[in-house]
């Protein structure tokens, strides 16, 4: 008889993969699938990463770094948030990793004892409170709401906060809402006492305003920042965590028993990517912030509640309400008869349920025929599902 561990059999799947591998299943059949449920871009990596990455080869980085991280690639991360925020940071604060899950499990792992709360907005990215309940933590939720541009309510956090209390988690621009939390509310939020985490991967995907750190606002924080979205780096895994000095050894200890260092070749070429890459990233953004226009302007045309239409990263989370109150029913129903994969809001949280994600990291042509199906579809359907 298998005895497997109360923790593995009580996680919950991430449902967008179980789409996408649902939508994997039909193009084996020969089914064409518009894919617009995985935030991943679909741009190749800028040539400037990839010919770093060629010569960090062919100069021999292919042995362990520092289990902190290379110090040059610590060095370049400083500069680039002192270059962006204005704000000054030490290369010992910072903790690299093979992406940013690694970082949320150092994270967790030294900050949390058996029961502690953090808390987390919902709608928010599926994976956070299963972070926090495998390292034994208990997330507490804020709901925020679409009117209100799915932003935090400084009252509403306070309400929730309690002697339990360790981390308030913000994410902006966020997923799955591509919302920014605004400057007065993230100030707001910083002067809580419970330590803050950003989670700012998808910092300088920003197409008005622009995003704040949390470094800008407090020194009681961490951060977490990767390389996998800004720069289209997601395969290579890169990812990084700054964090106040007191915390960085116990996750040093942690990163080498676990994990030793991240990968030294894509180390280096995330050097490349933080000095070089400006240009290319300027024109990866051009080019989103065509198709989330483009997106957002169908979609409403569609019947689909967008009431304040996102301005960060490559998602819009819109209401379906209208057509179901089922959000997971209404993604695979539109997977099987549209052909077009989208994730049900149900998987960011409770109060995700009615809505439906939209990713606009696929090219425009892509996203024009994947408009176009779910308009046919909504029209040979109308509430029948």
């Amino acid at each position: 008889m298998s005895h497997i561990a109360k923790r593995a059999t009580e996680m919950p799947p991430f449902i967008v993969m179980d789409v996408l591998e649902r939508a994997q299943a039909m193009e084996r059949e020969g089914i064409h699938v518009i894919h617009l449920e995985v935030g991943e871009p679909d741009f190749n990596t800028p040539q400037c990463i990839r010919e770093r990455a060629i010569q960090a080869f062919e100069q021999g980085h292919t042995h362990y770094t520092h289990s902190l991280g290379s110090l040059d690639l610590r060095e370049v991360i400083c500069a680039y948030y002192d270059r962006t925020y204005k704000v000054q940071i030490h290369p010992d604060q910072i903790l690299i990793t093979s992406g940013t899950s690694p970082a949320m499990f150092l994270l967790f792992s030294a900050l949390l004892e058996p029961g502690e709360e953090v808390i987390v907005s919902d709608p928010h990215y599926a994976c956070y409170p299963n972070f926090i309940r495998f390292l034994q933590g208990k997330p507490v939720f804020v709901p925020v709401h679409e009117e209100d541009g799915f932003q935090y309510q400084p009252d509403e956090i306070q309400k929730k906060i309690s002697s339990r209390t360790k981390a308030i988690f913000i994410n902006s621009p966020s997923n799955p809402t591509g919302n920014l939390l605004s400057e007065k509310r993230m100030k707001a939020i910083a002067q809580f006492s419970p330590y803050i985490i950003s989670d700012e991967i998808y910092h300088g995907l920003v197409y008005e305003d622009r995003a704040h750190s949390i470094l800008e606002f407090t020194d009681n924080c961490f951060v977490l920042n990767g390389f996998s979205k800004l720069y289209a780096m997601t395969g290579l895994r890169l990812g990084y965590i700054i964090a106040p000095r007191p915390f960085i050894r116990p996750m040093q200890k942690i990163q080498q028993n676990f994990f030793i260092s991240a990968n030294s070749v894509v180390q280096q070429a995330g050097i490349a990517a933080l000095e070089q890459a400006g240009d290319d990233v300027e024109k990866m953004k051009t080019i989103y912030n065509e198709r989330r226009l483009y997106m957002i302007r169908r979609l409403q045309k569609m019947g689909f509640g967008i009431t304040v239409p996102p301005t960060g990263a490559f998602y819009i989370f819109a209401n379906a309400k209208h057509l179901s109150s089922d959000s997971y029913k209404l993604a695979f129903h539109i997977l099987e008869n549209a052909h077009v994969g989208v994730t049900p809001g149900i998987d960011f949280g409770k109060n995700g349920e009615g809505y439906i994600r939209f990713s606009y990291a696929s090219s425009m042509e892509k996203i024009i025929e994947g408009m176009d199906r779910i308009e046919h579809y909504l029209k040979q359907y109308n509430g029948n599902l």
